[in-house]
């Protein structure tokens, strides 16, 4: 039986990631460390708060005592790092928050997990050499494309906010542990996720939200931002891959080739729920659409060219994205509506 530790767990894409990943291995326990803060929910985890293979702790990652002695106690055969503040508008108006968790708490878990499976650079304990640390990025380290491109492994680092920043800096720091000391890690860096258990501050619940409260639903901008759109399921069986079977030190962009822009974001969800929770008054959700003053240094479009661990690694994502958001809306109806 081995045991990995996953941080940030009971968050969107963790929540998501540990019950789909024991339940196709029973050889391996997970210990589940989350500070709980706003974007955390044990409720989320639900399903396998009895499974005997699964454990939480609450802990900031941040808290090298504590992250030591777990590493002590239960003796990890790898590290699958969620954990992060995330929000792009929470780190416009206060980024100390985001330095603290994206770098520093990944500088200490990274630091830890160093001293308890090597001895030296390049040199692991006995039974350690297997020993693998997956740290979970953003496709927002990247900067911003134009019209046209993709991003690629390759494509240079220019985060535009403090949150991308963040990230930015914590992926460097991974990628010198394996070039400094030889730890076995490997990056992903995802494009944007939706599906069940997304926190209510995300666009889509947002959009979801306001809809059914019969709010003004609110669209940054015109509305023509563009982000590829990556379901968390296809998500969580990326990770999986990437952990068992990436290259150390190697990087793979995991992206669902389903580039929309907000618009079509909203006007997709309004369509939805206009045919599955239709307004009283006959209407369409879609007249609640509110164009709102855009986000400080928003960027224009993100989209991943996912080629390599589609290659590598056998990849691909199962869902096109009007099967996912439908599978999303109808998550949230059952969630919002009583």
């Amino acid at each position: 039986m081995k045991t990995i530790l996953v941080t940030g767990g009971a968050g969107f894409i963790g929540s998501n990631f540990i019950p789909y990943f024991l339940t196709n291995h029973a050889d391996y326990k997970i210990v589940n460390l989350d500070a709980l803060t706003y974007a955390g929910n044990l409720a989320n985890l639900k399903e396998v708060e009895d499974n005997p293979n699964y454990m939480f702790v609450k802990g900031d990652i941040c808290d090298r005592p504590l992250v030591e002695s777990l590493f002590t106690k239960y003796n990890y055969n790898g590290v699958i790092h969620f954990a992060a503040e995330s929000h792009v508008d929470n780190s416009i108006w206060g980024p100390e928050a985001f330095i603290k968790t994206n770098i520093n708490g990944t500088f200490t878990l990274l630091d830890v997990a160093r001293k308890s499976w090597m001895n030296a650079p390049f040199e692991f304990k006995s039974g350690c050499h297997g020993n693998r640390f997956l740290h979970v990025s953003t496709d927002e380290v990247y900067g911003t494309l134009g019209k046209e491109g993709l991003f690629k492994e390759t494509t240079p680092y220019a985060p535009n906010s403090p949150y991308s920043a963040s990230k930015a800096s914590s992926d460097l720091l991974v990628r010198s542990y394996f070039h400094t000391y030889g730890l076995n890690v490997v990056t992903t860096n995802c494009s944007n996720n939706y599906g069940p258990k997304q926190h209510n501050e995300k666009l889509i619940p947002t959009i979801i939200r306001k809809a059914l409260s019969n709010q003004p639903i609110p669209i940054y901008g015109d509305g023509l931002n563009v982000r590829d759109w990556l379901y968390v399921v296809d998500h969580a069986k990326g990770i999986e891959l990437a952990f068992q079977k990436g290259k150390a030190g190697e990087t793979y962009n995991i992206g669902g080739r389903n580039e929309r822009t907000n618009m079509q974001i909203v006007n997709a969800i309004c369509g939805i729920l206009d045919s599955t929770n239709p307004r009283g008054d006959g209407k369409s959700f879609a007249d609640q659409i509110t164009f709102v003053k855009d986000r400080a240094g928003h960027d224009r479009r993100y989209a991943i060219d996912a080629s390599k661990i589609e290659n590598e690694l056998g990849w691909r994502a199962e869902e096109n994205f009007e099967s996912g958001i439908l599978k999303t809306v109808v998550w949230y109806l059952k969630s919002i509506v009583k």
